[in-house]
């Protein structure tokens, strides 16, 4: 990574090729992406050395002065910035005031460089400190976040989107997403099975095919991958979908209680996901949201 772009090896002929922000913006100008993202230096969330995350952050600011002036369809397709800067809230702001003062030219905002392996306190308290600092009127995307649970903790902080390769990846192993939480499909417990995946899903997974069936095929033959994926792919749909629904009914701290409640039946979520939720307004442990008084910061749940 240098000032001018990022040199990778090509995977076609092993050639070194130069991306810009001039080249990714003509790339995704030419593919007409709908959201097309600008071009940052993103540094892994457990690297440990502080002047290249000093660095990153501030050549990702000047980059997307060179993505703005090179996007050619500024009225067509949507130029996201992104917030760099690690698990370092002092960068973070620097990022996030750099780009803000670009507002004009941004119809959306990213949270960059997390979801790497880091603890999932500086997680969410990052993503936090990110979504309340960017404008509200304009969406908010959490990169790199799949996880179900993830999902749904990045909502109640105000996340609008995200992205990731997990329920696609997941589904290649023989792995189906459930609101229960996981299902092994090459456990052996499976092998006679004859329900469905989900008996409340209509993907074409689980109206065809039965968890015996898969469990046959999932380690021997590719159906079962793209079968899994299919389904998890519905599942993070139905997922999104129905916390956006609770979101407009005014419902979500409902939502989330029982979305707990079904995948934790023994009482036991993750800390963390307990923490952030309680500072979004949910008390997952209580089984209550919270009254505005009762939290440390505004909310609508």
């Amino acid at each position: 990574v240098t000032e001018e772009g990022v040199t990778f090896q090509s995977p076609v002929d092993g050639a070194r090729k130069l991306l810009t922000p001039e080249e990714s913006m003509r790339i995704q100008n030419a593919i007409g992406a709908d959201i097309m993202m600008a071009l940052d230096d993103v540094v892994s969330s457990v690297h440990t050395d502080a002047e290249r995350f000093e660095e990153a952050t501030h050549r990702t600011t000047r980059w997307i002065d060179r993505c703005i002036a090179a996007h050619a369809r500024p009225s067509e397709q949507a130029l996201f910035g992104i917030v760099q800067g690690g698990l370092d809230r002092r960068l973070r702001d620097i990022s996030i005031d750099g780009l803000v003062a670009r507002d004009k030219d941004l119809p959306g905002y990213a949270v960059g460089g997390l979801a790497g392996g880091e603890d999932k306190e500086a997680f969410w308290t990052v993503v936090e400190h990110c979504l309340a600092r960017l404008p509200e009127h304009k969406p908010r995307y959490v990169m790199g976040v799949g996880y179900p649970l993830d999902m749904v903790v990045c909502a109640a902080l105000g996340a609008d989107m995200y992205d990731c390769v997990y329920p696609t990846r997941t589904a290649r192993f023989g792995t189906a997403l459930v609101p229960t939480g996981l299902l092994n499909l090459k456990k052996t417990q499976f092998e006679n099975d004859p329900r469905p995946v989900d008996e409340d899903c209509d993907c074409l997974c689980c109206r065809e095919y039965s968890r015996a069936f898969l469990h046959t095929t999932a380690t021997k033959e590719t159906v079962a991958a793209q079968l899994l994926t299919i389904h998890n792919i519905a599942y993070t749909q139905r997922l999104t979908r129905e916390m956006h629904e609770a979101i407009k009914d005014g419902t979500f701290g409902e939502y989330v209680l029982n979305y707990m409640t079904t995948m934790y039946p023994k009482g036991n979520p993750p800390q963390w996901a307990c923490d952030a939720l309680r500072y979004a307004g949910i008390d997952v442990r209580e089984g209550r949201i919270l009254e505005e008084h009762e939290t440390p910061r505004e909310h609508a749940y």
